[in-house]
């Protein structure tokens, strides 16, 4: 199996299990860096391969990435709405909205060389092509992984967990396509769990997840859920197993409404993404396949 280790906790447990599965020497690791990345993932990337003994390979993807234009694209949505921004600045994207019963939309923040903080709502053309660039990410990394895969002979492993399958937090044709997805059916929780029980590096453990997208610190609850991952995990298995939102509030200490609001939100995210999950359509059926 190939596995893109990204220094998170889901790549480490999908990588452990394969290692459990099929043993270290059919278990190959990839560590994708690019220019945004942040340091500590490679960091946490290298610690893991060293500890499951797994053959490996290191690449950079940041000249694959600048070739295609994935840096220009999105730097020129910023300016859009930032017309001073230059590769000197820091940048990310926000959600906002549906924690409060709204619309969900995006803030764009950025970050000047002097540490002054600025933030807009970004329009629709701004964001697609800011999402659009950056998704370059996700699919040049699969291209990679899937080139191993061939020449190995090998599977491709997703990492997606619970909240992240459900919730449509992946992108089409990148981190979204594998062969195989050990722990879609495990809430972020149970993930961190199951890595303590496989023993995994205490650094693995105990990281906060992140997008490691963009040059800017940020989380994943700020990028795309509604709430960090603990509680989000609880409002999601409390959708699943049809508590009411009087329930959930009770459990996250919260009001009724702010409940009502983070279901409403699962609701919303499963059919704005829902196309995420969606084979090709067809013209017409092709019976015998």
């Amino acid at each position: 199996m190939v596995v893109a280790i990204s220094g998170g906790i889901d790549s480490a447990v999908c990588a452990s299990l394969a290692v459990q599965a099929l043993g270290a020497g059919k278990v190959f690791g990839l560590l994708l860096p690019e220019r945004d990345s942040s340091p500590e993932s490679l960091e946490r990337g290298r610690a893991l391969v060293d500890y499951l003994g797994i053959d490996h390979d290191v690449q950079d993807i940041a000249p694959t990435l600048a070739a295609l234009g994935c840096y220009r694209w999105r730097d020129d949505a910023i300016r859009s709405v930032f017309p001073h921004y230059d590769e000197t600045w820091r940048s990310k994207i926000a959600i906002a909205g549906g924690d409060k019963g709204r619309f969900n939309h995006f803030r764009l923040v950025v970050e000047d060389p002097q540490g002054r903080v600025a933030e807009q709502r970004l329009g629709l053309q701004p964001y697609l092509q800011i999402v659009a660039a950056t998704n370059y990410k996700q699919r040049i990394r699969k291209t990679i992984e899937y080139f191993h895969a061939d020449r190995l002979n090998y599977a491709v492993v997703g990492t997606p967990n619970r909240l992240e399958y459900d919730q449509g937090f992946f992108v089409k044709n990148g981190d979204g396509s594998a062969d195989v997805k050990p722990i879609a059916h495990l809430y972020k929780t149970q993930v961190y769990a199951l890595g303590r029980h496989l023993g995994l590096p205490s650094s693995i453990c105990q990281a906060v997840p992140t997008t490691d997208t963009y040059s800017l610190p940020q989380g994943q609850d700020e990028f795309y859920f509604a709430l960090p991952y603990q509680q989000m995990d609880l409002a999601l298995w409390a959708y699943n197993h049809h508590l009411t939102a009087a329930e959930l509030a009770e459990t996250l200490d919260i009001s009724v409404e702010q409940a009502q609001w983070v279901f409403d939100d699962i609701e919303a995210k499963r059919r704005a993404t829902s196309y995420l999950h969606q084979k090709a359509v067809l013209l017409s059926s092709v019976s015998e396949v």
